[in-house]
């Protein structure tokens, strides 16, 4: 399904309430009770299917889930090892528990908002916490047999978690999206790709050389300044942030998925790529001996990030998002990989280049790595209207939020007095994410 909701003690009118919130993500809804526990579930188009008497439970793929059971007497809560999916709960005044597969709907029951964080199990008010990462003895065998045996889990990952003949997904032409495309191909009679993007983008440019390349069915969604300036209340409403940089890629990404809304219910991404392979420019900068440690950190961090942009853009529009990069066997095996092979003379996830060196043209294989809204031009467009439009002593005033958060920058600003608009005040902010890194000025 593609949302779940509930309370305990029990209140259908409540978890209905709840329910409508997030009523997007699916075309069927349904309510019913589990001793004190109320449970509701959203099912998306063409899934309908009986609960478990037991349980509901948000799972896109297998070992991706959220989950709410009740277990000896016991409203039970657990989530994912990654985070694929999100989960939510509150404590409310009256005493009573609510949880929810999105935080708008929560907001107007209690100010005490709580994620449950990947890997973590909730039970009667205690939270038992995730058991913490780790890389695992680091592979000892030549990189041939490592790519092969990388390639092998992502096939593998991208078949269990592929649905019927015919699949769709997302392609911004850079190496994580487009392998996934590439694994999916030979796997289905036909594949709808989509792309979004400015006029003359490297994305649009680079995805249709893929897309081609594939003989895959391809949209473009090209998009104005205007059009990104007019999306940002709906975009931010969705995604539950105001993070600079993860609501500027969150844009594109609506667009696509509102464009792959049109032609498929399933859609593949190639989230995770960047964190296990080592994709980003600082990396570089990094030593070998640390790197592994800051992938594991940057690939925890996904859940309430990136991942929280496909789910919200997935959602938007009733679709379900995969990612194979993500698959429990393919991110333990990831992890064991040796840093030299991740980064291998100034090359980034060259590991991964090699295991699909037959499967793309050079020009995609080798393309350097470029942050999501950067491939589509939209980030210094941005930052440029926030700064026209946001004067220096009113960021100075008002960047000092009332949780102790400081705004990063007048694109935050920006962002978050639209989140604001949406949200209220909202003092606890611990479950939202932020990206590391992200620049202050």
């Amino acid at each position: 399904m593609t949302a779940i909701a509930g309370i305990t003690p029990g209140n259908s009118t409540v978890v209905k309430a709840m329910l409508e919130k997030m009523g997007r993500r699916g075309a069927y809804t349904h309510v019913f009770q589990i001793g004190p526990v109320t449970l509701g579930e959203i099912w998306p188009e063409g899934k309908k299917e009986s609960p478990d008497p037991t349980c509901v439970m948000h799972s896109p793929d297998p070992g991706h889930f959220a989950r709410a059971s009740w277990t000896a007497g016991k409203l039970v809560l657990e989530r994912d090892r990654v985070g694929v999916t999100p989960l939510y709960y509150s404590n409310l005044p009256d005493g009573a528990v609510a949880f929810a597969s999105e935080v708008k709907a929560l907001i107007g029951l209690s100010t005490d908002i709580n994620e449950l964080r990947p890997g973590a199990r909730w039970s009667n008010g205690k939270v038992d916490p995730p058991l913490p990462w780790v890389a695992g003895k680091a592979l000892n065998e030549p990189a041939e047999i490592i790519s092969e045996e990388l390639r092998r889990r992502l096939e593998k990952a991208v078949r269990v978690q592929l649905n019927g003949q015919q699949a769709g997904s997302w392609l911004s032409g850079g190496l994580d999206s487009s392998v996934i495309a590439a694994l999916l191909r030979p796997l289905v009679n036909k594949l709808v790709t989509v792309a979004a993007g400015f006029e003359g983008s490297p994305d649009l440019k680079y995805a249709k050389r893929m897309a081609v390349h594939l003989g895959a069915e391809h949209h473009e969604r090209v998009a104005t300044f205007d059009e990104l300036l007019k999306l940002l209340p709906e975009v931010i409403y969705n995604l539950e942030s105001f993070d600079a940089l993860l609501v500027r890629s969150s844009l594109t990404h609506f667009l696509a998925a509102q464009t792959a809304a049109d032609y498929m219910w399933d859609v593949f991404s190639g989230e995770g790529g960047d964190e296990l392979f080592a994709g980003y420019e600082y990396l570089k900068t990094i030593k070998a001996a640390v790197l592994p440690g800051e992938l594991i950190d940057i690939t925890s961090r996904l859940h309430n990030t990136a991942l929280q942009r496909v789910d919200r853009s997935a959602g938007a529009f009733a679709l379900t998002a995969h990612v194979p990069f993500l698959d429990a066997q393919v991110v333990d095996y990831a992890l064991r990989i040796p840093a030299g092979l991740k980064i291998n003379n100034g090359v980034e996830k060259w590991i991964l280049r090699q295991a699909a060196v037959d499967m793309l043209p050079e020009d995609v294989l080798n393309r350097p790595k470029a942050k999501f809204w950067e491939g589509s031009g939209v980030g210094a467009q941005l930052a440029a209207y926030a700064d026209a439009n946001i004067g220096d002593t009113e960021f100075v005033r008002g960047r000092l939020l009332p949780n102790g958060w400081m705004l990063h920058s007048k694109e935050e600003m920006l962002y978050y007095r639209i989140f604001h608009d949406c949200f209220g005040d909202l003092d606890n902010l611990d479950w939202m994410g932020r990206t590391k890194g992200a620049p202050v000025v």
